[in-house]
């Protein structure tokens, strides 16, 4: 359940801040983390409205996840109630933390390679697809057909990720390499200009943001919209960044840069997207759960 739940909501960079489905489980996970009550689906619906989400849009999206087991529904009288089911709950607490520590590690580095090789029967492509996907989210590449690298993967989490979805056949190693040639370098597995290019993109579309912050001129509904999006541009980049070690890297790489300002961005707009939160909830008739708001911040405990 978990790897599935995760791969799903990995999605495509194009699909920032569009995608309805994604869009109610990174709300949950930003806002809704630890009230253990669950929202009304009308709250639902209007925060998704802020994104330019039609109410039939924003209902279907929720009724899908609810088939799936994602959220779980209770009723109070007539009105519907959701909250996250406690494995994507798991799910999504892993996926934060990945996003939002990335980068704060030790980049010092041993000399060792984990690898993963492993091969899955061409009738089970859905979970090869999945395992790749997630492979790729802990940081490995592909170096040959069904062998990832990685310099600094965690153990843990691989393995779990292997278990969870029965991957066939599979060997991890921690190893040095000792002859390497052509595309058989792990070095040159990653795309290290696009990945440059993603930090740099960042910093100048949300350093002007932050100026505007400071000056007062974002609102609430701004700001949870603006919150989410630079969040989800954020796990696209740092997804495809292996966090080689320093030594490694071309000189003058962007990423503690970048991080900086996405720090400053989510945290900076983290009091006003809270606060449109609650309006919505003051909004749409539950006025005794605006208490229960809360919030993610780039420390480890939320506030």
């Amino acid at each position: 359940m978990t790897a599935r739940i995760l791969a799903e909501i990995d999605l495509p960079r194009e699909q920032i801040g569009s995608n309805p489905q994604h869009l109610i489980l990174g709300l949950f996970s930003d806002y809704w983390f630890d009230a253990g009550e669950p929202l009304p689906s009308a709250v639902l619906v209007a925060l998704l409205g802020d994104f330019g989400i039609t109410p039939v849009s924003a209902r279907a999206a929720i009724g899908r996840l609810a088939r799936r087991g994602v959220l779980e529904a209770a009723k109070q009288g007539r009105r519907t109630f959701y909250t996250m089911a406690p494995t994507v709950a798991r799910a999504m607490e892993k996926t934060q933390r990945r996003v939002v520590d990335s980068g704060t590690g030790d980049r010092s580095w041993d000399g060792l390679w984990t690898t993963v090789i492993f091969s899955v029967p061409d009738e089970q492509r859905r979970v090869r697809a999945v395992l790749r996907r997630r492979l790729r989210f802990l940081g490995y590449a592909a170096v040959h057909d069904g062998v990832w690298m990685s310099p600094h993967a965690d153990h843990e989490q691989t393995v779990e990720l292997l278990e969870s979805v029965a991957a066939g056949k599979a060997t991890v190693l921690r190893s040095t390499v000792t002859y390497a040639a052509g595309a058989g370098d792990p070095l040159t597995a990653w795309d290290l200009d696009a990945i440059r290019a993603g930090y740099e993109e960042f910093v100048a579309e949300y350093t002007p943001l932050l100026e505007r912050v400071a000056r007062g001129h974002v609102g609430t509904a701004e700001a949870l919209v603006t919150r989410t999006v630079a969040k989800d541009f954020w796990r696209q980049i740092v997804s495809s960044d292996p966090e080689l070690p320093e030594n490694l890297l071309p000189h003058g790489w962007p990423s503690r840069a970048a991080r900086a300002v996405f720090v400053r961005t989510y945290d900076s707009l983290g009091p006003l997207a809270e606060a449109r939160v609650g309006q919505l909830l003051v909004e749409h008739g539950a006025p005794e759960l605006a208490a229960r708001v809360g919030r993610r911040t780039s420390a480890r405990a939320p506030s």
